[in-house]
Formats: C-alpha cells, structure tokens, sequence
C-alpha cells in the first residue's frame, strides 16, 4: 500500500500523472478490490443476525467467513499460473463470473429454501471464494503489465489499494443497512455488484499487446517457484507471516466486536455498522499517511511495521487486562489498534510490490495474498470460539503482535530486500 497515498493524490490531480489513455481501464480494475471487499467483509455485522435466522452457532456462522477465505488460499496461486499462462483479463473475468454464480446460490438458498440453508450458503461462499482468488489477486500484476514506468505502476497501484480501503470502511454500513431490508440481502445482493465489475473489465480494460511473461507449463511453473524462494526465501516467508497475523487480528477483533456490540450492547443496525466502521477508518488514515511518507525508503518501512505491532499489542493488552465495559473505551482501543494495522500493511505491501523483479511480482504477490487470507480466515474461527473467554482472546492477539514485533525488529533487513 506505499501506493496508496499517491493514488490519492493521482485522483486529486485528475490523473495527471497517470496515462490518460488507461485511466478507464484503472477505473474499471479498482472496482474489483472494491466489490470483492464488499462481498466479504459486509457479512461481518450480520453474522450474528445471520445465526438467529438459520438457528446455528456462532462457529458456524463465522465458516461463512472461514470457508471463503480458506479456499481462496488454495486457489490464488493456480490462479497466478493461469493468468501467466491464459492472460489475466480472462481468468479476472472468468473469476468475477465464478464470485457471482457464488453469490448466487447462496442469495437464492437464503430466500427460496426451507430446508439445508446453511449448508447451501455455506457452498455458495465456498464457489464464491474460488472465484475471488481469480480476481483480486490478480489486479495488482496486470497493473505492472499495463505501464511501462514504476511511477506509474506506483500510482495505479496506490488507486487499487485506495479502492480496497474504501471497501473495508463502507462495508459494515453497507452490510447492515441491507440487512435492515432483509436479513439476507447482504448475500444477495453480491451477484448484482459482482456484474458491474464483469461488465466493466470487458469492455474497459485493454490487455497489453506484449505480455512481460513467459507461458511456462507447470511443471516449469513450479522450478520458477523454487528459484524464487531459493533466492528470496527468508524475507519473503517473514512478509507472509507478519501480512497474514495482520490480517487474523484485524478480522478477529471485527468479529469480536461485531458479536459484543450486539450480545452485550443491543447495537444492530446502521448504528452497528458505523461503530464497526470506526477501526476500519483508522486503518485508511493510517494507511494514506504512512503510504504517503514512506516512499520508498526501506528503513521507514522496517520500523513503521515495528511500531505499528507494538500499537496492536498495546491495545489488545489493555483490553485483555480492563474486560472493559466502556464502548466508548472499547471503541477507543480498537481504534488504536486499527491504527497500527494501517501502518503495517502499507509497509509490507510496499516490500512485496517493490522487492521482487516485475517478471516474479505476479506468482509472489499471489502467494502473500493467499497468506493474508490465511489470517482473513483463521480470525473469525478462533473468535469465535473464544467469545466465552475474551481475555484469552485478547492475549492470543498480543502474543501474536508481540512475535510479530520481534521478527520485524530482527529479521527484516533492508539491505537484503532489493528496491
């Protein structure tokens, strides 16, 4: 995300900087992120709603968001292969149309069946999920193809990463004002949304007339992938994990607060949403600011990433040693830690996009997103599973910022990452 402060500023200019020629094929990229956010994260706030209409427990409900995730990471990488080799225009569509027919089955499962519901929302996520690891991870490496300087490639990444971050901040209100509608809009609603990107990446994206990769076969494919981590292994296996214990403490402490503010609060509702909405505007701030003052200097990455840990762990220590009632307090807390997430993905997106030779950026950004969506779908399961002893949770969350801290105090090393 070192990006996305100079998408914003890119927008604010008019695209000056950017060439005029692709910002409709920008535009209709950024809707991705954007809409394959949506898909997921508005689901968060109605999960409990959502385990009171199918009568099941809150383990089960968070595999809504488990079982997305969790297939996703298996699928990214083949996803990266393909699109290598068939080209990534058509394996975005292709992911986009699958992320739909998804979407579908499990809208109609909610409004139209009586019996196995849940089971048959549960394998609606499950096609939704294959197809959105044929479409947002592959953005970011078509961006690349699409310019020839790293200013540019700079910039429209920064608009991607610009619209995934809006995404975060409007879906817990966009889920919960739908849900307000009818409890299963949420789902519903991802085929129509999921249309408006099919639509506009067929016929606003050009694919570049010279591709920047070889078309290997697999076997080929996976020589590639041990040369790569051969080569790169310590720094990037230290990105992966620091990207994806990220991830699980953002989407676990959503979790958590999308349950308590209901269970403990009787917050539901657009007043929900935007509550929930707080920690994840933390995170856009953050991100822009430190995006925006990073640049490209690995140094201030290494240590926004240390701090932004030490942020998370103070926090959810706090929060584990008060059992505070205070929403206001609570809010707080997690605002701070929304904060130190926001300066740590910026940091290590900017190391991923920028460490690896442009030929390698695709297969590698694929695999850091399958390791985020590792902790996408971990979060939610162990929250869930834990509500009952919320001080154990909240220390799990410290004891993993604490590594985290750690490994980037000790293990990234500048100097060994090529930018």
């Amino acid at each position: 995300m070192t990006a996305t402060a100079q998408g914003y500023d890119t927008l604010t200019r008019g695209g000056m900087n950017m060439n005029e020629k692709k910002k409709w094929d920008l535009s209709a990229l950024a809707t991705i992120p954007l809409i394959m956010t949506l898909a997921n994260s508005m689901l968060i706030p109605v999960l409990p709603l959502i385990q009171k209409k199918l009568h099941i427990s809150s383990l089960q409900s968070s595999l809504i968001i488990t079982v997305y995730a969790a297939i996703s990471i298996l699928c990214i990488p083949f996803a990266g292969y393909l699109s290598d080799r068939f080209g990534r225009k058509r394996i975005i569509v292709i992911g986009l149309c699958i992320a739909a027919v998804g979407g579908l089955i499990s809208g109609i499962a909610a409004w139209l069946l009586h019996d196995h519901v849940y089971a048959f929302i549960l394998a609606g996520r499950l096609i939704q999920g294959i197809g959105a690891a044929g479409a947002f991870p592959i953005v970011m490496p078509l961006v690349g193809d699409m310019y020839k300087s790293e200013e540019e490639v700079s910039n429209g990444l920064g608009i991607i990463e610009t619209s995934n971050t809006l995404g975060k901040v409007l879906s817990p209100i966009l889920g919960s004002a739908l849900a307000l509608i009818i409890w299963f809009l949420p789902l519903a609603v991802i085929p129509v949304i999921s249309t408006v990107s099919i639509l506009a990446v067929i016929f606003l994206v050009k694919t570049p007339k010279q591709p920047n990769t070889t078309k290997l076969d697999f076997r080929d494919f996976l020589v590639s992938l041990k040369s790569i981590f051969a080569e790169n292994g310590k720094w990037l296996f230290v990105i992966f994990t620091l990207g994806g214990s990220a991830m699980f403490i953002m989407f676990g402490f959503l979790y958590y607060l999308s349950s308590i503010l209901e269970d403990s609060y009787h917050i539901d509702g657009i007043w929900k949403g935007t509550l929930l909405a707080i920690p994840l505007s933390a995170i856009c701030i953050a991100s822009f600011a430190s995006g925006k003052w990073i640049g490209k200097n690995k140094i201030k990455m290494k240590w926004l990433t240390v701090v932004g840990f030490v942020f998370i762990a103070a926090a959810m220590l706090i929060c584990g040693l008060t059992n505070t009632k205070s929403l206001f307090f609570l809010i707080s807390l997690m605002f701070i830690s929304g904060l130190g997430i926001g300066l740590v993905l910026p940091s290590l997106d900017a190391l991923i996009t920028e460490g690896i030779d442009k030929k390698q950026r695709g297969t590698i950004t694929s695999f850091y997103s399958s390791t985020r969506f590792i902790g996408v779908a971990c979060g939610p399961l162990v929250a869930s599973l834990l509500l009952l002893h919320i001080a154990s949770l909240f220390y799990i969350f410290v004891a993993i910022a604490c590594g985290c801290c750690l490994i980037a105090l000790f293990f990234i090393k500048p100097s060994q990452i090529n930018i």
